[in-house]
Parts: structure tokens; sequence; C-alpha cells
């Protein structure tokens, strides 16, 4: 994804496979020059519009996007994504651990498992977690209904986003909605314990979502300075998630002036298996070159992004952003992913 924050700088974000979109900065009124619709839809408005002056179309419903933070790491995503604004979508915190569920600032908290733990967590027990969240399937359930796309966040390793984060992603996908995972496995000085516990869960929530994005925090110590507290370390952590479902969402909630609708982002994504997420920023000269080759070659990017069979990237900025920076932007995502595009 490309996204300018002010004319003079560039955000350039990619992960997996959807069709460019166009976007202003939310500053600047949005302006769409072109609605991608499929061959059927086009035929169908043709026909109702074929020998009359006018037309009136009834509004079109928004998709539905919810995002589930599961456990600490989940609650702590979530509330940093509400912290930095991110519309159109439906917060929803799940835990074990009611004095957790306190801190969150989601508008929808669950508690899980309240007979098994009775409010107190789960213990970094990954089985706890998981019968926490089937003991509590009908209130996710409920939860959940209504949704198009379902984001699932959480920090793998510990006890109840290991344990039940596959467990609602099971219950989303069978529902048949949209899921994706956006999780983190976790940095080596947490132990070997938590890591093999993040191995197993992220083998589970693989089987039960469409599409899986998973961020070693070990990476962020590649943008981190020998400075960084160790809190902070951990913000990024969460920060990184943010990025990871506010890239995916912007995309069907903001209107681009080449719009990208939540049935392109759905037939690319369903099914999809894992993707990958880079950032890069820029506000030089040549932002749009060194925005789009940091966000390829981006730490965070686990593997060669030539391996892909598609590339997601997202422009959005001011009214300076130019046809050839635009062009520029698309010639550096694909040079990297040739074999998808």
């Amino acid at each position: 994804m490309a996204t300018w924050t002010n004319p003079n700088e560039l955000i350039s974000t990619t992960s997996s496979t959807i069709p460019t979109a166009f976007h202003h900065h939310k500053a600047v009124p949005s302006f769409r020059t072109c609605i991608s619709l499929s061959s059927k839809r086009r035929s169908a408005l043709k026909r109702r519009c074929f020998g009359v002056v006018s037309c009136s179309f009834a509004p079109m419903e928004s998709a539905k996007i919810k995002v589930v933070g599961v456990g600490g790491g989940g609650n702590n995503a979530v509330n940093r994504m509400i912290g930095s604004g991110l519309h159109g979508v439906d917060f929803y915190a799940i835990n074990t651990d009611a004095q957790a569920l306190l801190q969150s600032a989601a508008e929808y908290p669950l508690q899980i498992g309240e007979l098994l733990t009775r409010g107190l967590g789960t213990g970094g027990n990954p089985l706890l977690g998981e019968q926490a969240a089937e003991e509590s399937k009908e209130a996710i359930s409920n939860a959940l209904k209504g949704s198009d796309l379902v984001f699932i966040t959480a920090g793998m390793g510990g006890g109840t986003g290991s344990g039940a984060a596959p467990v609602v992603a099971q219950i989303s996908k069978e529902a048949g909605y949209l899921t994706v995972g956006v999780v983190t496995y976790p940095f080596s000085f947490e132990g070997r314990k938590r890591s093999l516990q993040a191995f197993e869960a992220i083998d589970k929530l693989q089987k039960n979502v469409d599409t899986l994005i998973v961020i070693p925090n070990d990476r962020l110590l590649d943008i981190a300075d020998e400075q960084t507290p160790l809190q902070d370390a951990f913000l990024l952590a969460d920060d990184v998630l943010r990025q990871g479902v506010q890239g995916i969402s912007d995309i069907i909630t903001i209107p681009g002036l080449v719009n990208v609708d939540f049935a392109d982002v759905k037939a690319v994504m369903k099914n999809s298996g894992t993707a990958m997420l880079g950032v890069g920023v820029s506000s030089s000269k040549n932002r749009a070159e060194e925005a789009a080759e940091q966000a390829t070659l981006a730490p965070l990017i686990g593997s060669s992004i030539q391996s892909a069979t598609g590339v997601v990237y997202n422009i959005t900025g001011g009214k300076d952003i130019t046809l050839q920076e635009v062009n520029r932007v698309s010639q550096v995502h694909f040079s990297f992913g040739r074999s998808c595009c």
C-alpha cells in the first residue's frame, strides 16, 4: 500500500493480493473517478438505465467489518487501532481476564470461559484458552453475526490469544464470513515455551482463516534502535498489527479515485493462505520509488515478495499526487512480484 500523509510524504505498504485503489488523504475531500463493477453488475445497471433520462439507485450498504482482539496482545492492538482513529469498523475485545477487559477501549468487550477461569485468565495455558472459547461459542457466534469481514488479531504465545483465536476463527469461517488473521510471533527473549505455543497456535489458526498475516516480533529489532525501551518495543508490535488491519480495511471503507470494493477484496483474499506486510516512508524528491521499495523490501516481510501470487498496494495522499508517481509505485511493486502480476 502507498499512502501520502501530506503533500511531501509517502508511506507505502504492501501485502497480499487485491486490485489497486487510489485515495486522497483523509483531510482532502475524496473524488471518485472510476467505479469497478463486475460484468454482471454492469449489465444490470445498463438494463436499468437504458432508454431513460435519469435513474435512481437504492443506497448501497457498506461492508460490515469487525475487528476482534483476542487475549492481552489482541486487546492492546485493538486499543491502538481505536487510538489511531481507525474508522468504519466495529471493535471487539475477547479475553478470559476480566481485569484486562476493564482496560479495553473496545465498544464490545466479551469475557469468555467465565465458568472455567472465573475471570482470572489462563495463566499462559493455550488449552485453557481453547476450552474457554469452546465454553463461550454461542456468545462469540452472536458477536460475529452479520459480519462480512472479520479480522482476528492476537499476540501468539500466551494462553488466551493462542488458545482462543483459532476457535474464534473457526466460528467466523464456518459462518461464511471472510476471515483474516493478523498476529505476531513472540520475541526470542520471551522464551522457548512461548515460541512453541505460538508455532502450534499459528498452525491451528492457518487452517481456520482465509488469509493469515504473521509478523515475527524479532523483525521489529531491525526497526527499533538500541535505545528503544522494552515497553516501546511492544507498542511497536501493537502498531504493526494495526497497520495490517488498517491497510486492508481502509481499501474497503475509504472511497478512492480508482475504487476497490469489498467484492474485489473477497475475490482475492478468500482462501488465499499466508500474506506478507511491508511499510515504507519517504519525503524525498523520489518519494514514490523510495517508499515503494521500502515497503517491498521491508524487514516485516518474512519471505521474498517474488513468491507471492499477487500484490496489494493502496495509494493515498494529497491533491499533488501525479500520474507518473502512481505509475512508478506500480512499476516497483510489479518488478519485485513478476510471478503474480
